[in-house]
């Protein structure tokens, strides 16, 4: 039986920095099992570029060694090739936050992550694609967030010093005591079109994003389904109260959260929609987008989880 070929793209950045250190270790588990290549990234959206080069080249399997920005990069190189050309995507987790890993059901050990790619086992899961007025287009796999969120990820840049889930919430806090928008929204589904003054709008693919927010709780990978959660105008004080629903994945017992489900959303606001998506900034301070198309892409990508026994 020949070895899978395999491309490794590792974010030697991941983590603070200590992303290299985890990988290194890993390599003897690839040497006897399969024909494995490594990459690093240098710049940011190299791994796009180099994932997208290891479709064309016809590797069967490229994996993502970091965090939520590193598979955030891979997919959108693996999503420039046809279905057909397309390799089996694989995540070891090397990051601080880690999502998309968590949503799929793959181990936080890079170890078992790294076996569990050695086993090929793999589920199909939705991707989706973000679009702003001007025709920017970009794939996201886990979550966007708009207005809150995406202020608290622009913030998350801008304080290194803090790790892991702290930094998240450091940065929601600043948010919330210095750059808090209200947005007054136009909302248009397949179904129903309504208006709302908003505080944040999280779209997801998958249940958690930050660490740790369960802003979509009953998301679902593979339900050829995007999920909406809408947080409407509260005061600064109710938002800080809502950091632990948030975080429950139980914010839909109160009345200023609704959710609903879609499959192409489009989005106007008065104000500029600052968001990420999948951590990755779609439109920051810098940015006047106020117009955004989400659209689900159903089963759109192979990806290797860890067998599960019944």
């Amino acid at each position: 039986m020949n070895k899978p070929r395999i491309k490794l793209i590792m974010n030697p950045n991941a983590d603070m920095g200590n992303a290299w250190r985890y990988a290194a270790d890993l390599r003897h588990l690839f040497e006897s099992s399969a024909d494995a290549d490594w990459a690093g990234t240098v710049y940011p959206t190299h791994a796009e570029k180099l994932a997208k080069q290891a479709a064309e080249e016809g590797y069967d399997i490229v994996v993502a060694m970091g965090g939520d920005g590193t598979v955030h990069e891979v997919i959108n190189g693996l999503m420039q090739v046809p279905p057909e050309k397309r390799p089996v995507f694989g995540v070891i987790p090397l990051g601080s936050g880690n999502d998309f890993c968590a949503n799929v059901g793959n181990s936080r050990d890079p170890d078992e992550a790294a076996r569990a790619i050695i086993g090929g086992h793999t589920q199909k899961v939705d991707l989706a694609i973000v679009e702003d007025e001007t025709g920017r287009r970009e794939f996201w796999s886990n979550t966007i967030n708009i207005g809150f969120g995406g202020s608290v990820t622009i913030f998350f840049r801008q304080m290194p010093y803090f790790r892991g889930f702290t930094r998240y919430l450091a940065s929601v806090l600043r948010v919330i005591f210095s750059n808090y928008i209200i947005m007054k929204t136009r909302f248009k589904t397949e179904e129903k079109e309504w208006e709302d003054e908003t505080i944040m709008i999280a779209v997801n693919n998958g249940p958690r994003e930050g660490g740790g927010f369960h802003t979509g709780p009953h998301a679902i990978m593979d339900d050829g389904l995007l999920n909406f959660t809408i947080a409407k105008k509260v005061s600064r004080l109710k938002m800080l109260l809502l950091l632990v629903p948030f975080m429950n994945g139980t914010q839909e017992s109160d009345k200023a959260v609704y959710m609903g489900t879609f499959k192409t959303l489009e989005i106007d606001s008065d104000k500029p929609l600052y968001l990420h998506a999948d951590g990755e900034m779609f439109a920051g301070f810098n940015h006047d987008v106020h117009h955004l198309k989400i659209e689900v892409l159903p089963q759109a990508l192979d990806v290797i989880v860890p067998e599960t026994t019944d």
